[in-house]
């Protein structure tokens, strides 16, 4: 005599197949990833739109902004890095995620920063940055929609960088506008690539009939 609990249905009794344990695996870890995505997006397009409506920034403020967005990226890195299934990428966001706290106690602990020392600061951060994300878009192995979406923040990141080394002079307020329009821009690429990663994550949960079909 079979017996079935109560709540579960015949459903709880029937085996599962382990296709579908993959795919629901991978549905957790890319919903995961997806969802860091988006809130690195949502922060960097708010810290992009303070610094571009802060009238008469100072340094001091400046490096408290970029000191917060730092720590809380630090923290959504490490959130990409253990929703990674492989070692690899790991890796390469724990290291992403380090280089963002470091910049981030650079930055503050630096005595009397002046505009030159965070050019300095946040160029170097964006150049390590970017060439890192570069490198953790080929070893992520994501589809290339997405992995075009993240060499076009790292080479974002890169630009914003160059253009601070070209112009190692630029005062508070020509800082925050370039720091404001670099984070406009960087945050609208991870929120496009956080919500295709969203949608991708949907597919591989509910196929359309005709893949069902296939299977």
């Amino acid at each position: 005599m079979i017996t079935i609990e109560a709540g579960t249905g015949l459903a709880g009794c029937l085996p599962r197949h382990p296709g579908q344990q993959d795919n629901e695996g991978n549905t957790v870890m890319l919903r995961s990833l997806s969802t860091s995505l988006i809130v690195r997006g949502v922060l960097a397009v708010a810290v992009g739109i303070m610094a571009l409506a802060w009238p008469k920034v100072t340094v001091l403020a400046l490096v408290i902004l970029f000191a917060v967005y730092a720590f809380i990226a630090a923290g959504l890195q490490a959130m990409r890095a253990f929703s990674s299934p492989k070692a690899g990428p790991v890796t390469g966001h724990l290291l992403l995620g380090l280089l963002d706290l470091a910049a981030g106690v650079i930055a503050l602990a630096w005595p009397a920063p002046t505009a030159l020392v965070l050019v300095l600061i946040v160029g170097s951060w964006a150049v390590i940055a970017g060439a890192s994300e570069i490198g953790a878009a080929f070893a992520t192995g994501e589809p290339a929609g997405t992995r075009a979406l993240f060499i076009l923040g790292g080479l974002v990141s890169i630009a914003f960088g160059v253009v601070l080394f070209a112009r190692p002079g630029t005062g508070a307020i020509t800082l925050a506008l370039l720091f404001g329009l670099f984070n406009l821009i960087y945050g609208a690429v991870m929120l496009v690539d956080g919500i295709e990663l969203r949608r991708g994550a949907r597919h591989i949960l509910h196929p359309a009939p005709r893949e069902r079909h296939a299977a």
